[in-house]
């Protein structure tokens, strides 16, 4: 696969930012009461993240290590500020729709998370299929909550009468606890089907804090640099072990060749 597309492939469908990743939670949750709310979000967050990807790669040579976050935030903030004066210019009920949600896109964890992860470490053309990957994979997610919200809390779908006059609309799919249902029951179907999801990992992480970042202190991190730094020193000791096995096999079978070379 090429490269470029499997950072396409990546963000839409391998690491999807909302059914894989679990980020982003709070527009996804907080905007999707329909299609329409959950697609704009969607694409407003891609156009964001593809163009501070794109910027972070470019100056990522120039920007001292000590203020990256900081300076990363400083670009998203620029891009976003753009964006919301294009938005309330030229779709003004989209505006209306998201809210504060949209200055909120500053501090979207996958944003920062692509530009640290990524952007920061890569070359520009890369970094913008990344950023355009993960936005691609942030609005399918949106979309697809969106519809199941606005066609069971409306029977519609893009303002589209869908259901039959005998629906009675089920109007808590529109309100908060709605979102926590559809997100709910869609992550089931992942589990269920055994799609990866951060829901479902068997595999634990050997790191010594447990994984769990949120009560991270800074205290655990020479630990688990320790730790995987062992785990590299333990994968190559096992390497070099089947790679002295196979040379001894190697010769062995050699001297049997030899051998019976010598009795002819």
């Amino acid at each position: 696969m090429n490269k470029y597309v499997e950072r396409l492939y990546n963000g839409v469908i391998k690491e999807n930012p909302t059914f894989v990743l679990m980020l982003g939670m709070c527009p996804t949750l907080a905007v999707t009461s329909s299609a329409i709310n959950g697609m704009g979000m969607g694409l407003t967050t891609t156009v964001v993240l593809a163009a501070s990807n794109i910027v972070i790669s470019f100056v990522r040579k120039i920007i001292p290590d000590k203020v990256r976050i900081p300076a990363f935030i400083v670009i998203v903030a620029s891009l976003v500020t753009m964006v919301q004066q294009l938005l309330q210019a030229y779709v003004p009920s989209l505006y209306a729709s998201l809210g504060i949600y949209i200055p909120l896109i500053v501090v979207n964890c996958i944003i920062l998370g692509r530009a640290e992860a990524y952007a920061s470490k890569n070359k520009v053309l890369l970094s913008a299929c990344d950023g355009i990957g993960m936005g691609l994979g942030f609005t399918v997610g949106l979309t697809l909550i969106g519809i199941f919200r606005e066609l069971l809390g409306n029977g519609s779908v893009f303002n589209l009468t869908i259901m039959p006059d005998s629906f009675e609309p089920i109007t808590v799919f529109v309100l908060a606890p709605g979102a926590f249902f559809v997100l709910a029951c869609l992550t089931a179907i992942q589990n269920k089907l055994k799609m990866p999801s951060a829901t479902n990992v068997t595999q634990e992480e050997p790191l010594a804090c447990g994984g769990n970042c949120g009560s991270c202190l800074g205290n655990a991190c020479a630990a688990n640099h320790g730790m995987i730094e062992a785990q590299k020193v333990a994968e190559k000791a096992a390497k070099a072990q089947a790679l002295a096995k196979a040379k001894a096999e190697n010769e062995k079978k050699n001297i049997e060749v030899t051998k019976e070379r010598g009795n002819d």
